[in-house]
């Protein structure tokens, strides 16, 4: 237990949880998303990897991850109150908002190999 609340400690590594919730994204998206490095959205999808949290796959030249639903159904109280204050915080309120830009217009992780800033560009307004 107390290596999961470790892992929660991290205030980027609820982002990704946060943006998680919404579905399934591969790492080009959520550096875009949440506006990190690739070796910063790796090191923290690892260790939420390890702690059971997430679940990922490789598609092509893709690695695409999820919420595990075992971690969802195994912590469901805990998991209702990250959601709970997921819409009370700002960060994650910028976050929401940058997701639903990037999903209105439709954007994947192909734009963002073909023009990275100007998906950046596009989510950011």
């Amino acid at each position: 237990m107390e290596g999961l609340f470790k892992v929660l400690g991290d205030t980027n590594r609820l982002r990704l949880i946060h943006i998680l919730t919404r579905g399934e994204f591969c790492v080009c998206e959520l550096e875009v998303l949440l506006g990190l490095t690739q070796s910063n959205v790796s090191r923290h999808l690892t260790r939420l990897r390890q702690a059971g949290i997430l679940e990922g796959y490789k598609e092509g030249q893709w690695i695409h991850y999820r919420l595990r639903e075992g971690f969802k159904n195994r912590h469901a109280l805990l998991f209702s109150y990250l959601l709970a204050e997921f819409e009370k915080q700002g960060i994650f309120k910028a976050d929401q908002e940058r997701h639903d830009r990037y999903v209105e217009k439709h954007l994947s992780c192909t734009y963002i190999t073909q023009d990275r800033q100007n998906v950046i560009n596009l989510i950011e307004r």
